[in-house]
C-alpha cells in the first residue's frame, strides 16, 4: 500500500471541495489497511505514556463532516489502544441552557485537553460556524446584543466569528496544545448508501434519525460553508487535513497516520530524567525496600 503523506491532504492554500476525491481508490485489501492501522495504534499509545510523563503538551484532534461520515468508529478504532487516562473524547451536541448563558467558546475551552492527554472533540466548535450559517435562527438562542431577528446577522457576523475561532486556536496553541483539525471529505451518494444500511439493518436503527434527511437537503449550502471555514481557519499552527471518507478503513489509517507523522516533529517530548540526587540514592531506596 502506497505510504501516506500528511502533506497531500493538508489545507495549505485555498481549495475547492468539488475537485477534492472522496476515495483514494486504494488497491490495498480491509486486512491490509487494519493491519497498517494496528501498527500505527501502538506506536501513538506509545507516544502518549511519553507525553503523560512528559506532562507538557495537549493535543486537540477536532474531527469535522457530514452525518455518517465515519467519525464515531474511527474514535473507536484509532484511540482504541490508549490508556483511558490518557484520551478524552467530547461530542459537541445542541447548547444546554447553562452553556447558552456563556459565550459559544465557553464549553470548548472547558474541555480542552490537560498537559499529557489527547482531547478529541467529535463535531467541534466549527459548528458555530457550519450548522449556524445552515440554520441562522440558532443564532437566536445565544441572546447576543444588537441581533434580535435573523436579518440582523449580517455577513461581517461570520467573518468576526471565524477570526475568534482562529485566535482562539492561536491563544491555546501558544499554551502547549497542539491542534489537528480533520474534516471527512464524505461524497453524498455515499452518504445515501450508509443511511440506507442503518434502515435495512436492524441493529443500526438506533443510528438513524429523520433530522439525517432533512439536513441532506442544505448539502451544497454544507460544502459551501465547510469550504469557506476550512479557507479561512487553516494556519501553520491549527492545520485543516481533508481525508477522503467514502472508504472508512482508509480513512481511519490516513488519521492516525497524520497525527503520528505531525507528532514526530515536537522532537523534545521525552520521559523526563530523575533528580540527580534520587538517582545518587537509589540503592539506599532498594535497600529500604529489600529490608520489608
Amino acid at each position: 500500500m502506497k505510504s501516506i503523506d500528511p502533506a497531500d491532504f493538508k489545507v495549505t492554500a485555498p481549495i475547492q471541495l468539488s475537485e477534492i476525491p472522496t476515495n483514494l481508490f486504494n488497491k490495498a485489501s480491509d486486512d491490509d489497511k487494519e493491519e497498517k492501522l494496528e501498527k500505527v495504534q501502538e506506536k501513538l499509545s506509545a507516544l502518549q505514556d511519553v507525553m503523560y510523563a512528559h506532562n507538557r503538551y495537549g493535543v486537540l484532534i477536532c474531527l469535522q463532516g457530514m452525518d455518517t461520515s465515519g467519525k464515531d468508529s474511527l474514535i473507536r478504532e484509532v484511540f482504541k489502544e490508549f490508556n483511558p487516562r490518557g484520551v478524552v473524547v467530547h461530542s459537541f451536541k445542541t447548547p444546554n441552557s447553562t452553556e447558552l448563558e456563556h459565550d459559544y467558546l465557553w464549553r470548548h475551552y472547558l474541555a480542552l485537553p490537560e498537559k499529557g492527554k489527547f482531547a478529541v472533540f467529535n463535531r467541534t466548535h466549527y459548528e458555530n460556524v457550519l450548522v449556524t450559517r445552515v440554520h441562522p435562527e440558532y443564532i437566536l438562542n445565544e441572546n447576543l446584543p444588537g441581533i434580535e431577528k435573523v436579518d440582523d446577522i449580517k455577513p461581517d457576523f461570520w467573518e468576526n466569528r471565524m477570526e475568534q475561532i482562529k485566535n482562539f486556536e492561536k491563544h491555546i496553541y501558544q499554551n502547549g496544545t497542539i491542534v489537528l483539525k480533520f474534516y471527512f471529505h464524505l461524497s453524498k451518494e455515499e452518504q445515501r448508501k450508509r443511511l440506507l444500511r442503518r434502515l435495512e439493518n436492524m441493529e443500526h436503527h438506533w443510528k438513524f434519525s429523520p433530522g439525517d434527511l432533512k439536513e441532506r437537503e442544505y448539502w451544497e449550502q454544507y460544502m459551501q460553508y465547510y469550504e469557506e471555514a476550512i479557507n479561512k481557519t487553516a494556519t501553520e499552527n491549527a492545520p485543516w487535513y481533508i481525508v477522503p471518507a467514502d472508504d472508512k478503513e482508509m480513512a481511519r489509517y490516513i488519521v492516525a497516520k497524520i497525527i503520528w507523522e505531525e507528532m514526530q516533529k515536537l522532537t523534545d517530548i521525552q520521559v523526563p530524567d530523575l533528580e540527580e540526587k534520587v538517582k545518587a540514592n537509589f540503592a539506599m531506596y532498594k535497600e529500604q525496600l529489600s529490608k520489608e
